[in-house]
């Protein structure tokens, strides 16, 4: 069966900019958080969480009448959970995954060797967190992410609250996990700024992690909201 690209050419081409946005300006957020003289690691956090959390909203509200997935995993849960046709899931992942190359691209060209210091951003395992509990970290976190994401387009009106839903959830987490993982939740967050300057360390966690987690949100979300649905 041939890719229906014909037919969801706005859905890709709104998949490839939401994401490029979201791995331009989020992983900017961590390099600038890291050349401003004086801020401490709470500020940073927070600053960071935010950029991350406000760009996912912002591309919501702007790309969310297309689609607004912007992560490979959020796909994944949603063609399991039956809310995306899983005959255009490779379509939305390679749209994805090039809007993540292309941004790493741009981060390489903006920032250069400075950006180069903390790997363009790139999704790192702190000191002492050991690789299966980054999976474990990044599992749990694309759950929640996920099933936010699947709870909004399946049951919130209006774009304003599913951005505030989903954007609030990432912040939050990101609070929670990024001091850990970097929290990704992500595949296409982490790719685009590793191959853009060469830092690969810990890839499959950050694959492995965020997939696992977003197939169990997928399959929790059609096996109980989905048949709770089916019934009324």
């Amino acid at each position: 069966m041939a890719i229906p690209y014909a037919a969801y050419r706005k859905e890709c081409l709104a998949e490839l900019a939401g994401t490029y946005l979201l791995v331009l300006l989020g992983p900017s957020s961590v390099i600038v958080a890291s050349l401003i003289p004086g801020l401490n690691a709470l500020e940073a956090l927070f600053f960071i969480a935010f950029s991350f959390g406000a760009t996912v909203a912002l591309v919501i509200l702007l790309l969310g009448r297309y689609s607004a997935h912007i992560n490979p995993a959020v796909t994944l849960a949603h063609g399991l959970a039956h809310i995306t046709r899983r005959d255009v899931l490779v379509l939305y992942f390679c749209f994805q995954l090039a809007g993540a190359l292309l941004a790493g691209l741009t981060l390489r060209a903006v920032f250069g060797s400075s950006g180069l210091a903390d790997s363009l951003g790139s999704t790192k395992l702190a000191a002492g967190v050991n690789p299966l509990i980054g999976f474990a970290l990044e599992l749990i976190g694309t759950f929640f992410l996920s099933s936010a994401a699947l709870l909004a387009s399946g049951h919130i009106r209006g774009r304003v609250r599913q951005a505030a839903l989903v954007g609030t959830t990432l912040f939050v987490l990101i609070l929670l996990i990024g001091p850990l993982t970097g929290a990704g939740f992500n595949p296409a967050r982490t790719l685009g700024p590793s191959i853009a300057s060469g830092y690969f360390a810990d890839q499959i966690i950050y694959w492995a992690g965020p997939l696992a987690g977003a197939a169990l949100a997928g399959l929790a979300y059609a096996a109980f909201i989905g048949r709770s649905n089916e019934e009324e």
